[in-house]
């Protein structure tokens, strides 16, 4: 074996080793804890919510979204 052919093969296989290292830590990387968020956090950064009336034992909830020139209602009913 020649000096280049023993270069070549250590540097495949640096190369190799390398990336099988970094796949295991890719893999085995543990995820952030997430804490959990009532519904109502999640969706109030998209616009915002307003009670303005009631109807049946049901809040009448109007919708905006700053971006938009609209508004949406819709009931919400907690049973």
């Amino acid at each position: 074996m020649t000096n280049f052919e023993y270069y070549k093969t250590l540097t495949i296989g640096v190369i190799i080793g390398a990336s099988t290292v970094i796949l295991a830590f890719y893999m085995v990387k543990p995820e952030p804890p997430v804490s959990p968020q009532p519904v109502a956090e999640q969706v109030e950064k998209h616009g915002t919510f307003t009670v303005v009336s009631e109807y049946q034992g049901c809040d009448l909830v109007q919708w905006q979204y700053g971006m938009l020139s609209e508004y949406k209602y819709f009931l919400h009913c907690s049973k």
